[in-house]
């Protein structure tokens, strides 16, 4: 057997978006994260960043490059505009 293929639900899009999302979309633009540190910089418990990025991964908006390190592969907000 080869290697698994995920299935991936559609992109998210802005409007699926909450503060936490935003957050740590900032942050995966800036570079690779772990949970931890996401939440440590952020505020948010470990366990709700851990679901947001595993949202993202879900989706096809990040992707794990290794255990518990996560890169960005497709800002939900990059569709037009740019917020600074």
């Amino acid at each position: 057997m080869g290697a698994t293929t995920a299935t991936h639900q559609p992109m998210l899009d802005k409007d699926d978006l909450g503060p936490a999302d935003e957050a740590l979309l900032d942050m995966l633009r800036d570079g690779r994260v772990t949970a931890p540190y996401a939440a440590d910089e952020t505020g948010y418990s470990l366990q709700y960043v851990r679901d947001r990025l595993g949202r993202f991964v879900e989706h096809g908006n990040a992707r794990k490059v290794y255990e518990g390190l996560y890169e960005l592969v497709d800002d939900p907000r990059a569709d037009g505009e740019r917020d600074a």
